[in-house]
């Protein structure tokens, strides 16, 4: 079930109005699930059935991606205030004390609901935030040019490409480890996410100075990594581990980047397993 809801963050001028749309299915225990930067929240759909077998699944378009508006002018993409606004909005949903999931961004995120204890548990999906400088830099450099790929390629090329595997690899290699698998369709919607996402260069302005270095203590953490991920290193897990000591560390052979379409069974169980 499609919808948007609207309510109040906190800025720095005051009460602002902030609208997220977001995708709910199924019946159990809330799960919310935040996508990556320049994505949306059908990043999910190769794993939400299998989820909402189980789980009350609340998959969000986050503030200036996918079809959700930007946040409102003046107000920041930094860490602190997204996950506040990711917390208002689950008190507009009356939803208490949710799990959580995210890839990429959205398991930066989702760490940080956790460090907030805003949540029950976390599982974070190759999480930014456990970079070296250079590491940050290889992701941010990668990640714009994505973007202007994606900005300069004229919509048939992109359905064009979208028609082969070959096409699927040149438009999301560098996001999945087997881009064939994503339906030709789907290739198309997530370029032209990339393409039009108004809180892109916003977020990964915020982004800069981010280092994850906390540990979560009392709220059950796991962290997947692909090992074909290609985006942010697979070592960089192993500084997660050491970063959140209590944290499960689980490797996902055959996956990239952002897991959820490589192998959807695999991710589903560890997300399941780590909501348990």
């Amino acid at each position: 079930m499609a919808a948007t809801i609207s309510f109040s963050i906190k800025s720095p001028e005051g009460s602002r109005t902030l609208s997220v749309n977001y995708e709910r299915a199924g019946k159990g225990e809330p799960l919310l699930l935040l996508h990556g930067i320049g994505h949306h929240w059908q990043a999910w759909e190769p794993v939400l059935g299998i989820l909402a077998a189980e789980r009350d699944v609340i998959a969000i378009d986050l503030p200036g991606f996918g079809t959700s508006p930007a946040l409102p002018q003046g107000v920041s993409y930094d860490l602190a205030t997204v996950g506040s606004a990711l917390g208002a909005f689950c008190e507009a949903l009356e939803i208490e004390s949710p799990h959580v999931a995210g890839n990429s961004l959205g398991g930066l995120l989702a760490l940080e609901l956790g460090r907030e204890k805003l949540v029950r548990s976390v599982t974070a999906l190759s999480p930014a935030g456990f970079w070296s400088p250079g590491e940050r830099q290889y992701a941010f450099g990668m990640l714009l040019t994505m973007r202007r790929a994606a900005q300069a390629m004229p919509l048939p090329l992109i359905e064009g490409l979208s028609r082969s595997a070959a096409g699927r690899a040149a438009l999301t290699s560098t996001i999945y480890a087997r881009p064939g698998r994503r339906s030709p369709e789907a290739a198309v919607a997530e370029t032209l996410a990339l393409r039009a996402a108004t809180g892109f260069h916003q977020t990964l302005a915020a982004g800069r100075d981010i280092v994850f270095a906390d540990d979560i203590p009392d709220v059950p953490v796991t962290i997947g990594w692909g090992m074909q991920d290609r985006l942010l290193l697979r070592r960089q897990g192993i500084r997660a581990k050491r970063a959140i000591p209590g944290a499960r560390l689980v490797r996902l052979p055959g996956c990239g980047h952002v897991p959820m379409n490589d192998d959807p069974a695999l991710v589903a169980r560890v997300i399941l397993d780590g909501s348990r």
